[in-house]
């Protein structure tokens, strides 16, 4: 213990700096965690915090519910979807990028890449709505071309809904995670590569045995991070794009605690559910992090 005090006098000016964020994060993120005890109570706005407790009622109510596959099923087959074809997108682009020549058409592309990061869902579910309606521009040139007789339905068809889905959520955050890759490539050393070039390695061989092991720990990192957010199948682009005809499709763990424990004024049954999914995260972090530590040497903590 006085070792560390030692190194946090010697430290001080830099501690004396981080003040202001340890502070915000103490009250913005440590001390809003006391309201959790409302998970073990049936807490009604108004009355103590420390009255009508339930113990783990709420907990147990989540997985007596009649939809509670149906919502677990559609969480996970959203979160493995986007997992399996979003993490590898950014990384693809990276690569691609990093292979063009042309300083002007690299930077073009980019930023074209990463701008719909910054688009509402709103502003992309109406995009939506534009292109894939009933009347919308997709429909319109199938059937100008005659491969349709109809419109095609696919907003209000749930076998559309997760394809539609997965797809706008690559395309709002590729552009956006492929600067970290494209930041992790651009640490690896240059003599790595031309030591590459002098033993024959082309384009292909160079990506292979030099870019792909050198960002190797940022694609773990993140990795181990999307393991621990597999439960966060999304929010707004749900209660956006999805409607009645697709709410079997769409419906996730979080737009069920914000319709039964927002809407309907149960927050202690939202805020449990909240909780058990935190917590799931937390030990899939865990996990993930030990296997990697130990297959492949590469770790958060």
């Amino acid at each position: 213990m006085a070792e560390v005090w030692k190194r946090v006098r010697r430290e001080r000016q830099i501690w004396l700096l981080c003040i202001p964020m340890i502070a915000w994060v103490l009250i913005f993120s440590y001390y809003p965690m006391y309201g959790l005890l409302i998970s073990f109570q049936h807490y009604v706005p108004g009355q103590s915090m420390f009255s009508n407790w339930v113990g783990f009622d709420h907990f147990v109510r989540f997985f007596n519910e009649p939809d509670f596959l149906q919502i677990i099923r559609n969480t996970l087959v959203i979160s493995l979807l986007n997992l399996a074809i979003g993490f590898p997108a950014p990384i693809i682009l990276a690569l691609l990028l990093n292979e063009v020549r042309g300083r002007l058409f690299k930077k073009t592309i980019q930023s074209l890449s990463y701008i719909p990061y910054f688009i509402s869902w709103v502003v992309v579910a109406n995009i939506l709505f534009t292109l894939l309606g009933s009347d919308g521009i997709l429909n319109d040139m199938l059937q100008r071309l005659g491969i349709i007789d109809a419109p095609l339905e696919f907003l209000t068809k749930g076998s559309y809904f997760w394809g539609i889905l997965v797809a706008s959520n690559v395309w709002k955050d590729m552009g956006f995670s492929a600067i970290i890759y494209l930041s992790a490539i651009a640490g690896i050393d240059k003599e790595l590569y031309e030591a590459g070039r002098v033993d024959g390695l082309g384009r292909f061989g160079l990506i292979r045995h030099i870019t792909l092991p050198g960002i190797r720990s940022t694609a773990v990192l993140l990795f181990i991070l999307a393991i621990g957010g597999i439960l966060n199948a999304g929010f707004e682009q749900q209660l956006l794009i999805g409607n009645p005809l697709t709410q079997d499709h769409y419906e996730v763990i979080d737009t069920y605690v914000y319709r039964f424990g927002v809407q309907l004024g149960n927050y202690s049954y939202g805020t449990a559910v909240g909780l058990m999914k935190s917590g799931i995260g937390l030990v899939l972090v865990i996990l993930a992090n030990r296997l990697s530590k130990r297959y492949m040497q590469s770790s958060i903590f």
